[in-house]
């Protein structure tokens, strides 16, 4: 019998965010809505004591589903103690396993898709606020913030479930992502990160035209942004005047994170990416002639169906030539529904795993010598957090969590958290660069 346990406080609500950060954005939204709507909320309480419990989901990969999965179960079984009251699920993976979790996981009240979040809230007895459109409660630190300039995705990429799980491409109008980076601008943030399944689509849904460069341009002049940086960027069709506002607006960033998946022509093909390994060069080539000091992010895809020893050589050689600035890798991870499910998921996990490291070998020296190019110079940094000696920060060549960072020494340097600072580097290892104060 369930008796109210004392440490369960009513009206409280526990929001854990698993995945990308699309998803930490559809969180902040889901919470600005439930705080309108007078319930506490917090994102990942340290303590168990809230009622309700709303996990937002990933659904993209084999680890990131096991993940979700076993958050699932531990809330579930804190249920089943009394620890918590209701358990909601939503995302990704709520959208794409919806049924079959139902059947496996009984214990959880509902489980919402990923646009679902009105019907979400009126089971929670809480109204869509229209008038809060944009409003978010920030769960990163309140300097920057993930900037969802579109939702969805038309591309036809073999390997992909988000199409799936998110659906068609649907771009946000300019007019309001400019209003929404007027609000984060007056709450202290600096730095928008844009993303989207595909930046590269924007507009073309709404304006019938590639209007990324546009956007950009307008958040350019949003008063109390500092930096601007571009997340995901498909190859195919990518808008090359965004460069352009990239070379003329001081803080839009030389940064572009652009996934290019693979080095190979046939595995490209195979993946219908809609290019070339020799079309992407050129890309790369014309990206870097016009904005010469760019950092380009990139990931790849280790192990795709029918990836031989020359597919992967022919990639390892590509990546040893385009000398990537940022770069990771993922193992291909065979998901039902996807096209390239058709086909036998063929090379072992210990080979994937090893091409990848091969990989990640290669990049780690790359990125060394390319860092040894900032030695001498003064970068601006942001700081994002103090830790053991250290303030560490990040330059406009890197986004955070992902990529390199600033680290200067706490006792002799005083910089506050949030703000910009200028450096001098003093030097620089595979992922770090080291620094002070630049007189």
């Amino acid at each position: 019998m369930h008796h109210e346990d004392e440490n369960i406080e009513k009206n409280k609500v526990n929001v854990v965010t698993l995945g990308c950060s699309k998803n930490i954005f559809d969180s902040e939204v889901l919470m600005a809505q439930l705080k309108a709507n007078k319930f506490e909320v917090e994102h990942e309480a340290k303590q168990d004591d809230s009622e309700i419990v709303i996990i937002n989901t990933c659904g993209f990969i084999d680890n990131a589903k096991q993940e979700s999965i076993d958050t699932i179960l531990r809330f579930a079984d804190a249920k089943k103690e009394g620890q918590v009251d209701k358990v909601y699920v939503t995302g990704c993976l709520s959208q794409r396993y919806k049924d079959d979790l139902e059947k496996e996981i009984p214990e959880v009240d509902a489980y919402f898709g990923t646009r679902e979040l009105p019907r979400m809230l009126k089971t929670l007895k809480a109204d869509y606020k229209h008038e809060l459109v944009g409003e978010r409660l920030l769960t990163t630190p309140s300097h920057f913030a993930y900037f969802k300039i579109a939702e969805g995705c038309d591309r036809p990429c073999s390997f992909c479930a988000i199409p799936i799980m998110r659906g068609g491409h649907k771009s946000t109008p300019i007019e309001d992502l400019v209003k929404q980076a007027e609000s984060l601008a007056a709450k202290g943030v600096k730095e928008l990160m844009l993303i989207a399944q595909d930046l590269t689509y924007y507009g073309l849904d709404l304006y019938k035209k590639r209007a990324l460069a546009e956007l950009v341009d307008r958040l350019a002049d949003v008063e109390g942004i500092e930096w601007i940086k571009l997340h995901y960027a498909f190859p195919t069709g990518f808008p090359m005047d965004v460069l352009d506002v990239m070379k003329n607006r001081s803080n839009v960033c030389n940064y572009l994170d652009m996934p290019l998946q693979h080095g190979s022509t046939r595995m490209l093909k195979a993946m219908r990416r809609g290019t070339t390994r020799e079309k992407t060069e050129r890309l790369i080539e014309e990206i870097r002639n016009k904005v010469p000091d760019i950092a380009i992010r990139t990931t790849l895809i280790a192990g795709y169906p029918g990836e031989t020893e020359e597919d992967f050589q022919e990639m390892y050689d590509w990546v040893e030539r385009s000398r990537f600035e940022r770069l990771g890798i993922f193992t291909y991870s065979h998901e039902e529904n996807t096209h390239a499910y058709n086909f036998e998921d063929d090379v072992p996990a210990e080979l994937k795993k090893e091409r990848a490291d091969t990989i990640m070998e290669l990049q780690s020296g790359i990125s060394y010598d390319l860092n040894q190019k900032h030695i001498g110079q003064v970068r601006k940094v942001l700081f994002d957090r103090a830790e053991g000696d250290y303030f560490i920060g990040r330059t406009e060549f890197d986004s955070p969590e992902v990529d390199n960072e600033v680290l200067i020494k706490a006792a002799d340097n005083y910089v506050r958290i949030g703000d910009f600072a200028p450096i001098y580097i003093t030097s620089a290892d595979h992922y770090d660069l080291y620094g002070k104060l630049a007189d």
